[in-house]
């Protein structure tokens, strides 16, 4: 594994200007994921944009991702947002779910997945628009945690480690609608999640030789002072600040979906 990442970091030189910019994108893309999710929609792209092919830049990815996930939910269980205890079926669920999606990828077609998800991401938006009170406050929740978990860990998991883009979103609206939490308490309950899946990610993208550390680093760095900017942004502000970003930063994923899989395809 130590050979193959040092092959491929040796073989794929970026050019100084390369990491300032993927600082700066993670910093941004770090703030954004605390709060909303839809961070990916600014690392993948200046990873790709600084010459890095499709499985180094998933797999260095998720390891600047590891970096401002655990960021954002460090600061969320600081404020008592989150209990660690209460989510630990989850995250079991979740790390199973991802390690089995990114096994997944490497043996079937993610095509069709992608051409079905922003259609099912673009009813959440409608949803979202057309219920403007939802996530404004706590409610009675519709599933008991146990249960809840082991659909959502498990195929949430399994989504992101497969395929990815979104994830953040449904965590949400699936913590919003089932459990019955806000907004604030959905993004902090998302980050955990998004941190679980990430890292067991991670860890297989690593044995496939696909994550580049110095690059990752760089964009982690900016990724974990974006995600305690972002926390605390989001909890200063609340479920009415965060509400809007939400939609815009799962609107923006619905567009990229489109065109990537539907009109530049």
């Amino acid at each position: 594994m130590h050979a193959g990442v040092a092959q491929m970091f040796l073989s794929t030189p970026l050019p100084v200007w390369a990491y300032p910019l993927l600082f700066a994108a993670g910093l941004i893309a770090g703030t954004v994921d605390a709060i909303a999710g839809g961070g990916g929609l600014i690392t993948l792209p200046a990873l790709l944009g600084v010459g890095l092919p499709v499985p180094l830049a998933l797999g260095t990815n998720k390891l600047g991702a590891v970096f401002g996930s655990g960021s954002a939910t460090w600061s969320f269980v600081r404020r008592g947002l989150v209990n660690p205890r209460e989510c630990l079926p989850g995250i079991g669920l979740t790390a199973v779910g991802a390690l089995a999606g990114a096994y997944a990828v490497r043996r079937l077609d993610p095509d069709l997945l992608a051409r079905v998800i922003p259609w099912l991401l673009a009813g959440i938006v409608l949803y979202m628009v057309f219920r403007p009170q939802l996530g404004e406050t706590s409610r009675h929740h519709r599933m008991e945690k146990p249960a809840f978990y082991l659909l959502f860990g498990l195929g949430l998991g399994f989504y992101d480690g497969f395929f990815g883009p979104g994830v953040g979103s449904f965590w949400t609206i699936a913590f919003i609608m089932l459990l019955g939490y806000d907004f604030l308490q959905a993004a902090a309950h998302t980050k955990v999640m998004n941190f679980t899946s990430n890292a067991a990610s991670l860890v297989f993208f690593a044995f496939a030789g696909s994550v580049l550390v110095g690059p990752g680093l760089v964009m982690g760095a900016g990724q974990l002072l974006g995600g305690r900017l972002g926390a605390h942004l989001a909890m200063t502000r609340g479920a009415r600040f965060i509400r809007p970003i939400f939609l815009v930063m799962a609107g923006l994923t619905v567009l990229k979906l489109i065109y990537q899989h539907y009109i530049r395809a």
